[in-house]
C-alpha cells in the first residue's frame, strides 16, 4: 500500500478523537451564538429575514459561508490535483456567475421582494400559480443541494474520522440533519447568518494558511509549485495539467454546458437570493455581493496554489486512490504540511460547511412554504406571522428528516449530478422568470408558469437520461444498467434556453393582460427602492 496513504489512514484511525474534539468545539461555540442570537426573533422577518439587520459586509461574509460548500473546497481542490487546469475552471465559473448576481438581481431582488424569490416572481402576476410553482422549483433546488451536501457528509466520514461502514456514515448523517434543525428552529435566520458567518472566517483563514504554508515551501514562487506538479513522479499526464482540454476535451460542448449552468445558475439559487433580504437597504445588498465576490474570489485564488500543492507534495495517483478519491486533495495536503493536528482542524472546518450550508438550505425550503404555499395560497395572505413561522418550524422538520433519509438512501452514489441538477434546475426555471419579471412588462402568469416548470421537468428528463445516471463506469446506477440516449452529462445548454423560450412563448401566447399599475409599481420600486419594506429596529 502506498506508505502516504497509509500514514493518512492511520492518522485518521488514531486521531478520530481530536477531530471530532475539534469538531464538537465549533458545534458548541455556535450553538451558544445561535441561541443568543434568537432571543430578538419576534416576527416572520426576524426569522426569514434576521430582522434585516446586518450591513452589507456581515451579511457578504455569509453568502460567502452559503457558496462556499463543501464541494468548493474538497472538490475543486481534487479536480484541480487531478486535471489541472480543468479543474480551475469549476473556481472562475462559479465567481464569474456572482458578476451576473451582483449586474442583474441583488439590487432588484431586495428592492421587490419581502423574504422569498417568489415575492418577485408574483409581484404584478396571479399569486396562487406563480407561486406554487416558484415553490415547486425553490424546494426541488433545495432538497437536491441538501441530498448532496448530506451525502457529503457521510462520504467524508470514511476519509476523515477513520468510519468506513455504512451504519457509522448514516449516524454522522443522522447528527449532522440533527444539529442542522437544531440551528434553524433555535436561530432562525439571524442565527443560521451567525454560522455561516463564523464558518467563512475558519474555511477562509484555513485555506489562507495552507496556502501560505505551501507558498513558503516554495520560495513565494507559483512557478515552482507548478515545475514541482508537472515534475512529481505520479504524474503521468506531464506538463498537460497546466493546460485545458485534460477533463473536458473529449466533449467541448458538454462543457460548454456545463460552464452555462454553473454561471448562471447561481443568480437563481434560493438559499443565495434569500441572503438580500437580511439587509436593510438596497445600498447594503450591493455591498454585501461586492464583499461576496472578493472573499470567494480570494477563496478560489487559494484553491489554484491548494490543488497544485496537492499535486505536488501528495501525488495525483495517492490522492486518487485515497478513501474518498478526488475530495481527498485537500485532506491530504493537510495531513502532509501540519500532520494530524491540521487535518483535524480541516476535517472540522469541512463538517461546519456542510452544517452551515444544509442550515441556509433548511431555512429557505421552509420560509418558501410557509410564506408562498401555507400564508399566501392556502390562507389567501390572511395567516399571522405566528402561524406562518409556526408552519416553518415544522416544515423545517420535515426537511431534515427528508434529508437525512435521503442523504442515508444515496451512501455510496454518484453525488455529482444532484448538484449539477440544483444549478441546472436554478439555471433553467428560476432565471428566466426572475429577468423577465424584472425586465419585461408583457411577462404573463402563463409564462412565468411554463417557464419555472418547463425549465424544471426539461432538467430533471435531461439529467435522467444522461451517462450521469446510467450507462456509465461513473454513473449513479452503475456500468450495469444503461438506458441513456443524451450524451451531456449537464443540460444546461438546451434546458437554460428552454426555459427562456418557454416564458417568452407563454407570454405571446396568453390572451390575457396583467396588471399595467402592478408593473410600473415593480419597476419603480426595483430601481428606486421606493416602496420596499422599511428595515425593522430592534
Amino acid at each position: 500500500m502506498n506508505t502516504t496513504i497509509f500514514h493518512f489512514q492511520e492518522a485518521g484511525q488514531q486521531n478520530p478523537v481530536l477531530n471530532i474534539g475539534i469538531f464538537l468545539a465549533f458545534v458548541a461555540v455556535t450553538m451558544v451564538i445561535v441561541i443568543r442570537a434568537s432571543r430578538n426573533n419576534k416576527s416572520a422577518a426576524d426569522f426569514y429575514a434576521g430582522g434585516r439587520s446586518f450591513s452589507g459586509r456581515q451579511n457578504g461574509l455569509a453568502i460567502a459561508g452559503d457558496y462556499l460548500s463543501a464541494a468548493s473546497f474538497l472538490g475543486i481542490c481534487g479536480a484541480i490535483a487531478i486535471n489541472g487546469y480543468d479543474g480551475f475552471l469549476y473556481s472562475i465559473g462559479f465567481l464569474v456567475a456572482w458578476l451576473v448576481a451582483l449586474l442583474l438581481v441583488a439590487e432588484l431582488m431586495r428592492n421587490t421582494a419581502k423574504f422569498t424569490m417568489a415575492d418577485v416572481l408574483s409581484f404584478r402576476l396571479r399569486q396562487k400559480p406563480v407561486r406554487m410553482a416558484a415553490a415547486l422549483t425553490t424546494l426541488a433546488v433545495c432538497f437536491f443541494y441538501l441530498l448532496a451536501q448530506m451525502a457529503g457528509a457521510g462520504g467524508l466520514v470514511s476519509l476523515l474520522l477513520g468510519i468506513d461502514d455504512k451504519l457509522g456514515q448514516s449516524l454522522v448523517i443522522a447528527v449532522v440533519g440533527v444539529v442542522m434543525i437544531f440551528y434553524v428552529l433555535i436561530g432562525g435566520m439571524k442565527g443560521t447568518t451567525w454560522v455561516q458567518i463564523i464558518k467563512a472566517v475558519l474555511l477562509i483563514a484555513g485555506a489562507c494558511a495552507m496556502t501560505v504554508w505551501v507558498l513558503a515551501l516554495n520560495g513565494f514562487n507559483f512557478g515552482a509549485v507548478l515545475d514541482a506538479a508537472v515534475n512529481n513522479p505520479e504524474n503521468t499526464n506531464g506538463t498537460a495539467i497546466l493546460a485545458p482540454g485534460l477533463q473536458y476535451g473529449a466533449n467541448p460542448i458538454d462543457f460548454v454546458s456545463l460552464a452555462l449552468a454553473l454561471v448562471l445558475g447561481t443568480a437563481g439559487l434560493p438559499h443565495v437570493l434569500m441572503r438580500f433580504y437580511t439587509v436593510p437597504t438596497a445600498k447594503e445588498a450591493r455591498r454585501s455581493v461586492v464583499w461576496a465576490i472578493w472573499l470567494i474570489g480570494v477563496f478560489y485564488l487559494f484553491t489554484l496554489v491548494l490543488g497544485y500543492g496537492a499535486a505536488a507534495l501528495v501525488g495525483p495517483e495517492t490522492i486518487a486512490n485515497a478513501p474518498g478519491g478526488q475530495n481527498s486533495a485537500a485532506p491530504l495536503l493537510a495531513l502532509h504540511l501540519g500532520g494530524p493536528l491540521l487535518l483535524g482542524f480541516i476535517s472540522a472546518v469541512a463538517f461546519a460547511t456542510i452544517l452551515a450550508v444544509v442550515a441556509g438550505l433548511t431555512i429557505t425550503a421552509s420560509a418558501s412554504f410557509a410564506h408562498d404555499i401555507y400564508n399566501s395560497v392556502m390562507k389567501r395572505g390572511q395567516a399571522s406571522a405566528k402561524q406562518e413561522v409556526r408552519v416553518a418550524k415544522i416544515t423545517t422538520l420535515v426537511i431534515g428528516a427528508a434529508a437525512i433519509l435521503g442523504g442515508i438512501g444515496v451512501q455510496g452514489q454518484n453525488i455529482a449530478f444532484l448538484v449539477a441538477l440544483a444549478f441546472a434546475v436554478a439555471a433553467s426555471a428560476n432565471l428566466p422568470t426572475i429577468l423577465y419579471s424584472l425586465f419585461w412588462s408583457r411577462f404573463t402568469t402563463r409564462g412565468a408558469v411554463w417557464s419555472m416548470l418547463g425549465g424544471l421537468i426539461s432538467a430533471v428528463l435531461l439529467i435522467a437520461f444522461s451517462p450521469v445516471v446510467s450507462g456509465d463506469p461513473t454513473a449513479m446506477l452503475g456500468d450495469g444498467v444503461d438506458f441513456a440516449f443524451i450524451p451531456l452529462k449537464n443540460p444546461g445548454i438546451i434546458s437554460i434556453p428552454l426555459g427562456f423560450l418557454l416564458g417568452w412563448l407563454g407570454s405571446i401566447t396568453d390572451s390575457g393582460r396583467e396588471s399595467k399599475k402592478l408593473a410600473a409599481e415593480m419597476e419603480v420600486r426595483a430601481l428606486t427602492g421606493h416602496g420596499a419594506e422599511p428595515p425593522v429596529q430592534h
